[in-house]
């Protein structure tokens, strides 16, 4: 014969479970948004100063398919006239995900005075914090 206490038990250990999981999925997904925070801030901000902290030493930068390859220092000078000349209204990304190898990216939608971007951010792995290895703004 089974207890009242068994089967009550059985129900209540699969909802706890099941919210240790969710719990644990939701923490997961809120550390990958909160590794680009400051990059959704720098962007937001339209701050090359800001986004620079987080360049790789080399990087891909795309206008409208025109891909060209800076150091850092030349990469935030690029930004800076970008940012100049199409100053932000607002900026938020719409998807982050990862690869297998662990190469983050996340493509955002940039508004400003001059028109609507999508941007294309992609991470890739650094000794301390993945760095912007590669940006890619195409007009919309």
């Amino acid at each position: 014969m089974i207890s009242p206490l068994h089967s009550t038990m059985k129900p209540f250990f699969l909802r706890t479970l099941a919210a240790a999981w969710l719990l644990l999925l939701l923490g997961f997904t809120a550390q990958a948004q909160a590794d680009l925070g400051p990059v959704r801030g720098a962007l937001r901000n339209g701050s090359a100063h800001e986004l620079a902290q987080y360049l790789a030493p080399a990087v891909e930068i795309s206008f409208d398919g025109d891909k060209q390859n800076f150091n850092a220092t030349q990469a935030e000078l690029v930004l800076k006239d970008f940012f100049a000349k199409n100053g932000p209204t607002g900026f938020d990304f719409i998807h982050q995900g990862a690869s297998g190898e662990g190469i983050q990216y996340a493509v955002g939608r940039y508004a400003s005075r001059g028109g609507t971007y999508r941007v294309y951010v992609k991470l890739k792995p650094s000794r301390g914090a993945p760095v912007i290895d590669n940006l890619d703004f195409t007009k919309e």
